[in-house]
């Protein structure tokens, strides 16, 4: 059921709670007994994929390779979880009710060590505070999807652009 509703509202992101049910292949009764409110369901899309990306983010060590090219590791896995998730550049989720904040902690936190390790051989900017530099990235990969869901840009654009202006934001000054 929860995949259905992904995937239908990743295409139509009005759907209603009848379209959900008609998708999944089960009665709209079946639907409220596990989601009473559309609001439930779209709270339970997003622990889905959350807990989707913080085990991929387990599989990374902050503390392998360069800092840039584990960098670069950490924007590819988080445009992959954003290309396996369509929903995620939609309009689906606007609104989608307040959820724990700490749900994004394990992912903030090991981004930050890597920052922190970047800073400390001069390969990233120092003069920032790594837990803003892990804010911006992630950040930047929401101006993505938001700008991918606009129209203004392509997906093949957003994905160059999040991964340059990530490198950009983190890379130690040069000049």
């Amino acid at each position: 059921m929860l995949q259905a509703a992904i995937d239908l509202l990743a295409e139509r992101p009005q759907a209603s709670m009848r379209d959900l049910a008609t998708a999944a292949g089960v009665a709209r009764q079946t639907v409220y007994a596990h989601y009473p409110t559309r609001e439930d369901l779209i709270a339970a899309v997003i622990g889905h994929i959350s807990a989707d990306l913080t085990s991929r983010v387990d599989r990374l060590d902050p503390e392998e390779g360069a800092p840039a090219e584990a960098l670069g590791q950490w924007l590819d896995l988080l445009w992959d979880v954003l290309a396996k998730y369509p929903i995620l550049h939609t309009d689906a989720l606007n609104g989608a009710p307040e959820l724990d904040p700490q749900r994004h902690v394990p992912i903030t936190d090991r981004l930050t060590r890597l920052i922190e390790r970047g800073q400390a051989v001069g390969e990233f900017d120092d003069r920032v505070p790594p837990p803003w530099l892990a804010a911006a990235v992630v950040g930047l990969i929401h101006v993505a999807a938001a700008e991918m869901a606009a129209g203004r840009i392509s997906t093949t654009d957003a994905r160059r652009a999040f991964r340059t202006s990530a490198l950009h934001l983190c890379r130690a000054d040069r000049g």
